[in-house]
């Protein structure tokens, strides 16, 4: 391939939140930037997530009245990461999140809602709170992008309806209620129309929510300040100049182009959920590293990881989750390929519960995806294949839906014919289907109906906490998580194991950079988002954990890349050859 030599300040590897997030705040302190993307789309794995973050201290949350008291977050973070605390990076979290926040919301597009309630996923915990740290991208206007609209990343297709992004929260609210409130089914009408008239219009849905919004402001963002984003530029192999990364070899358009760094490479490359091998070292649930299913996009194969480690950088196997986990199905599209399906809400609706090959329940379904998947590990230790079955009675499927199943009034005959959604007249039809006991389905059905009726579970108390009653069903009582399950015909949905992201990741300190072997910096080279070991410590105390730190770490990382720059001295580059932005 030819060679050609192109030079900035600082490049940006990945076009995810933590890489855009790094590049906006290094542009603005006056850097040059350039962003390089892998795929033929930008957003990564933001743009198909839900969009949350979770950040502490905000003032997003001193609007709604909701006051952090001191030191609370770090207590709760001290609680979660357990053996993986590290104290210097979670109080830089703590510090900076809050005036990430403050940067982005008063500087750039990027703007956030935050509901005054949203608990935290163990919010029960010392130093958890009932509301004030998760927050949402706001929705975006897609035509603000211009023609970069068509580059945007797409939602993924199970999280649709008709294609069209939900809003988080009082939109999806709506939606289950259209065929029960007037009000809902004058909004949900008004929604579809719009959405239908910008497909014609413009081939695809304007008003941009979720990780897609989040993913287009931060493109937005860039575009104001004029950063090159080159898209179908995987870089191959990091450039090192004495004790120093000074940029990379980039494949561009068939050709190989030697981008050099003046201050430094920021890694932002979305993890390895899709290295097999890596997966197979740190994924007990998957022995060959194939037995796992996640929605994250086909190009987070560990490039990241790899280019690091190849320089001198170590990733910490011991980390206790080396994924934030989620229970997920696999579904068949109609065009025929395969989806995944990450079941984030669904099993706290009332009238679900979840029960193993053997027909009996195994934890409180009602808590969150990572929790969930840890229990559902356990129970199957040994098991050649790990997985559980999702089941409800047919007035909850169409009142609810479950997993790619919408409610009423969608059909939902594909499902059944695909084998997606098993059917059976009785519960003993429905055992023998997917190979279940039929007593033994019963009998756990029966046992959680004698409860249900009271709206108790005496087994694993479904709607105990905070997280359980908030993610069921308010207007169910006298528990929003527990009803009977008893309206033939019965449904169920096989789950089995995936991931919105990886935690094991590179080790950085609390300015994102990357540490080797010694635990000192490898100059010249950062890392943020999931290419960076998890502040969680590989567990997960809330919603937008990932993309919360994400953002944060992204801001570190502009502002460490900043006083690099001032403190070498360094001139301004010259960007005479620097192809246009794809």
């Amino acid at each position: 391939m030819n060679e050609r030599d192109v030079e900035c300040d600082v490049l940006v590897v990945g076009t995810g939140a933590s890489g855009m997030a790094a590049a906006v705040t290094a542009a603005s302190q006056g850097l040059k930037v350039l962003v390089v993307e892998k795929e033929p789309r930008y957003g990564g794995t933001t743009a198909r997530s839900g969009g949350w973050l979770w950040i502490p201290g905000t003032r997003l949350a001193t609007e709604q009245g909701i006051h952090e008291k001191p030191g609370a977050a770090r207590i709760y973070l001290q609680h979660e990461t357990t053996t993986h605390f590290d104290a210097a990076r979670v109080d830089a979290f703590i510090e900076n999140g809050p005036k990430a926040i403050e940067f982005f919301t008063r500087k750039t597009p990027v703007q956030f809602d935050m509901p005054a309630v949203f608990p935290d996923y163990h919010a029960e915990a010392p130093g958890g709170a009932q509301g004030g740290r998760s927050m949402v991208a706001r929705p975006f206007d897609g035509r603000e992008l211009g023609p970069r609209i068509k580059q945007l990343a797409p939602p993924l297709p199970e999280l649709t309806v008709f294609g069209m992004m939900l809003g988080s929260g009082k939109e999806i609210w709506h939606f289950m209620r259209a065929f029960r409130s007037l009000t809902s089914f004058i909004y949900v009408t008004k929604r579809l129309s719009r959405h239908m008239l910008d497909v014609l219009r413009h081939g695809r849905g304007m008003t941009l929510t979720n990780g897609n919004a989040l993913a287009g402001r931060l493109a937005k963002a860039g575009m104001d300040l004029g950063i090159p984003v080159w898209l179908n530029s995987p870089v191959r192999k990091l450039l090192v100049e004495g004790d120093r990364i000074a940029g990379a070899w980039v494949e561009r358009e068939g050709k190989r182009t030697q981008v050099t760094a003046r201050v430094g490479v920021v890694l932002a490359c979305g993890g390895f959920p899709h290295d097999v091998e890596r997966r197979k070292a740190l994924f007990p649930h998957a022995p060959t590293g194939k037995e796992h299913y996640t929605p994250s996009p086909a190009a987070n194969t560990g490039d990241g990881l790899r280019m690091a480690e190849a320089v001198g950088a170590t990733v910490d196997p011991t980390i206790p989750n080396a994924a934030a986990w989620v229970p997920t199905s696999v579904t068949t599209r109609p065009d025929g390929s395969h989806g995944v399906m990450p079941h984030f809400i669904d099993r706290a609706k009332p009238g679900v519960i979840v029960v193993t090959r053997h027909g009996k329940r195994f934890t409180n379904e009602a808590n969150s995806y990572h929790d969930f998947v840890q229990d559902l590990v356990k129970v199957t230790k040994g098991d050649k294949e790990v997985f559980a079955w999702e089941i409800c009675d047919h007035k909850t499927l169409r009142e609810y839906g479950m997993g790619c199943v919408a409610p009423f009034p969608l059909p939902i005959g594909r499902h059944l014919r695909t084998g997606y959604l098993q059917r059976g007249k009785t519960l003993e039809d429905l055992a023998r289907q997917i190979g279940v006991d039929p007593a033994a389905l019963k009998s756990t059905v029966d046992i959680f109906n004698k409860d249900a009726r009271k709206g108790d579970d005496a087994a694993f108390a479904r709607g105990s906490k905070a997280y359980n009653r908030y993610q069921g069903d308010a207007l169910n009582t006298p528990n929003p998580c527990v009803r009977p399950i008893e309206t033939g015909p019965f449904y169920a949905i096989k789950l089995v194991i995936g991931d919105i992201g990886t935690f094991a990741g590179l080790a950085v300190d609390a300015q994102t950079r990357v540490l080797d072997a010694r635990k000192q910096p490898i100059k010249g080279l950062h890392a943020v988002g999931n290419d960076a070991a998890s502040v969680m410590g590989g567990n997960y105390p809330g919603a937008g954990i990932t993309l919360g730190p994400a953002l944060t770490f992204g801001y570190v990382a502009g502002i460490a890349l900043a006083q690099a720059a001032a403190e070498a001295k360094v001139a301004p580059p010259v960007f005479t050859e620097l192809p246009h932005a794809a």
